[in-house]
């Protein structure tokens, strides 16, 4: 039994195709023409067609509607993950069990872009998304009938959370020598305020007493910064898209016109971020190009070809400095810049702070989320509980 001739979405073209060829009989075969035709008018039938997937992702992912940073995250694992395994099979006939061999196969085989590692929970969820994404799309076209991916089973978010590694934390004292050892000059030959040894203590103590994300601390800009209110506006992040690092607005957890509010002592610290720049700016002149950022690239061994100094920072080279004064320094081998941020959320919550302030200052959406994230119980923690319950109720008087 033929279809009668219709336009079919996936090719452009008016055609025909075979809907079955075995039928019993003459009756059951127009039965399943009578019910195709049904499907048809109603716009639920799905338009046959030979796209292989790698076409049509290739297709979907250049229309789709993200931010750069999102796309430059979807790219390598379209490109690395997805097309290679199951590019070359054609669209309709992808099925959830396909999807399901390819997720335990990420999962399972040693991968040469993951340092000959397979791929963790988090990112065969994340493959599992994008293509989620994609087949979804093609329903919406009535390329297909439904989203294989919909039956899938990807990782599951206790799969992910199991693998995810434990944060390192500094508590207040090794923070305090930390920050006396970022502001102590060298004392060698050159050594002055716009030396290489000091040169990110600004910054550093910036990331140590806010617990900032390291693209926020990037994108701080001067005229955002309310001295007498001793409060910092959030509006800009500096953000790597490819080998580029870019400013674009703040986006993240819907934080529009985020303020986090600050010490005087950090404020006199931003103080001596601004004398530095404005010595910068004298001494480079008009090679330096003003974007009105607190820490912007300055003129510390420029390159011809490399970032203007006045423009953002590359962030990656800011992850690199981290780990030259991460050694010098002797902290943890694996203790990052974001880490300041599980440090300071710890250190106050320890400290007895108000979790709802100190939700509000690192911009999480309620205090439920910094407590179930940050707020584990720790030993001290407990027996000062058990030690109030049992002098609230009196249990001294008969022990």
């Amino acid at each position: 039994m033929r279809t009668p001739l219709h336009f079919n979405k996936a090719t452009g073209k008016k055609e025909r195709y075979w809907i079955g060829r075995e039928y019993p009989t003459k009756t059951a075969a127009e039965k399943a023409l009578r019910e195709w035709l049904g499907k048809h008018e109603a716009g639920t039938v799905a338009a046959r067609s030979d796209m292989k997937f790698g076409d049509w992702i290739d297709n979907w992912f250049a229309g789709l509607r993200v931010e750069e940073t999102t796309r430059s995250g979807y790219e390598p694992k379209i490109r690395l993950h997805i097309k290679p395994h199951i590019g070359g099979k054609k669209l309709k006939d992808i099925t959830d069990d396909d999807l399901d061999a390819l997720y335990r196969m990420l999962e399972t085989v040693p991968c040469a872009t993951n340092k000959g590692k397979p791929l963790g929970a988090k990112s065969v969820r994340h493959i599992h998304n994008i293509l989620s994404g994609a087949f979804e799309a093609a329903v919406t076209k009535n390329l297909i009938p439904k989203n294989p991916a919909a039956t899938a089973n990807p990782p599951t978010t206790r799969q992910i959370k199991s693998q995810q590694r434990k944060f390192v934390t500094l508590d207040d004292a090794a923070t305090a020598r930390f920050l006396e050892g970022i502001w102590t000059p060298c004392g060698r030959r050159g050594c002055g305020p716009l030396h290489f040894c000091t040169r990110d203590a600004p910054l550093w103590t910036t990331y140590t007493a806010t617990g900032v994300r390291r693209s926020e601390a990037l994108g701080m800009r001067w005229d955002l910064i309310h001295w007498d209110e001793c409060a910092i506006e959030l509006e800009w992040v500096v953000v790597e898209v490819g080998n580029k690092s870019v400013l674009r607005r703040l986006t993240k957890d819907g934080d529009d016109n985020a303020i986090i509010y600050v010490d005087q002592a950090l404020m006199s610290v931003l103080k001596r971020q601004r004398e530095r720049q404005e010595m910068w700016k004298e001494q480079l002149g008009p090679r330096w190009v003003d974007q009105g950022l607190v820490f912007a690239r300055d003129g510390y061994m420029l390159r011809r070809d490399g970032i203007t100094p006045g423009g953002p920072q590359d962030a990656g080279q800011v992850s690199a400095r981290w780990r030259s004064t991460r050694k010098r320094l002797d902290l943890p081998e694996k203790f990052r810049i974001h880490d300041w941020r599980h440090s300071k959320v710890t250190n106050d919550l320890d400290a007895g702070e108000n979790p709802v302030e100190v939700s509000a200052n690192v911009r999480h959406h309620s205090p439920g989320y910094t407590m179930a994230q940050y707020g584990k119980r720790r030993v001290q923690g407990a027996r000062k509980l058990a030690a109030g319950t049992a002098q609230r109720i009196g249990l001294g008087a008969i022990a």
